[in-house]
């Protein structure tokens, strides 16, 4: 057993032993009870989906997703008192009291880093959802950070759950299946002497129109605008400058203030593959677009 998993193995059994020790008596309790657990779909777009509930006194639990190439999911636990201190806390999916003989299953650790909200890897989220769609009320156990003597217990519960739950999962289902990361840099390429784009890049610009419908928070555009060294090069230049202007109306159409677009055509400069080849002269025949957000 290598060093890093004995120590791993350690900390969990000290985090065992310290709460089974702890009474409910002996802990303070932080869960909602049957009249005011509230889950609500807080954060509802093709953008991102925000599942959250309420932990009276405590804070916010927080189950997230936004739009990407892949599908994700994170947790966060906003609390009103930050950790002052680096510690672990032990996450159990406790069932609830009308489920007697049923022990606590272990789901993961979560590690408090100080100042910081506490927050899980997307597994351990997705675990956490679906015992909470089971009935069953993932827990957190934990030391104060002011006081290791004093026990912390707080309790997602799973009073109310799956109605909303059910809510975040078709928006879920609905998220772009790109982020604008995806597409804040863009290379768009353009078919020979034409201002009309290729296929591919078409496809490219219709994902950046649908985003734009959900993203109005666009600082600013840069449109650059290039050409192959096929023909002379004053028309290449005054191609590749129509080429930027048309790229330049079509964010307009897209609903994008001029004043935030910029263009600039650069003709045949700065190739990025040979113009001795068919691909490469269709490779340079390119607009390169940079979104940016504030």
């Amino acid at each position: 057993m290598s060093s890093k998993m004995a120590s791993l193995v350690i900390s969990t059994l000290i985090l065992l032993m310290f709460f089974s020790s702890a009474t409910d008596a002996s802990r303070r309790s932080y869960v909602a009870t049957l009249e005011n657990s509230v889950w609500q779909l807080a954060s509802e777009s093709r953008l991102q989906c925000q599942l959250t509930h309420t932990i009276p006194n405590y804070g916010t639990a927080i189950f997230s997703s936004a739009a990407s190439k892949v599908n994700n999911m994170s947790f966060e636990l906003d609390v009103m008192r930050l950790p002052a201190d680096y510690s672990l806390a032990l996450i159990e999916s406790v069932p609830p009291t009308w489920r007697p003989g049923q022990g606590a299953m272990k789901v993961a650790e979560m590690q408090w880093r100080k100042q910081f909200n506490g927050d899980v890897d997307e597994t351990t989220a997705w675990i956490m959802l679906t015992e909470l769609e089971k009935g069953y009320f993932p827990t957190l156990y934990y030391a104060d950070w002011h006081n290791q003597n004093d026990r912390v217990k707080v309790a997602l519960a799973a009073t109310n759950f799956r109605p909303a739950y059910y809510d975040f999962l078709n928006c879920v289902d609905g998220l772009l299946p790109y982020s604008f990361e995806d597409l804040s840099y863009t290379v768009l390429n353009f078919e020979k002497n034409s201002t009309e784009l290729d296929r591919a890049s078409k496809k490219k610009l219709q994902q950046i129109e649908e985003y734009l419908k959900h993203d109005k928070n666009i600082d600013k555009i840069s449109v650059k605008a290039y050409s192959s060294s096929w023909g002379g090069r004053y028309t290449n230049l005054k191609v590749s400058q129509r080429r930027a202007n048309e790229i330049k109306d079509v964010f307009e159409q897209f609903g994008i203030p001029g004043d935030k677009i910029s263009v600039e055509g650069f003709g045949e400069k700065r190739h990025i593959a040979s113009n001795q080849t068919i691909l490469g002269r269709a490779e340079n025949r390119r607009v390169v677009i940079e979104m940016v957000k504030p």
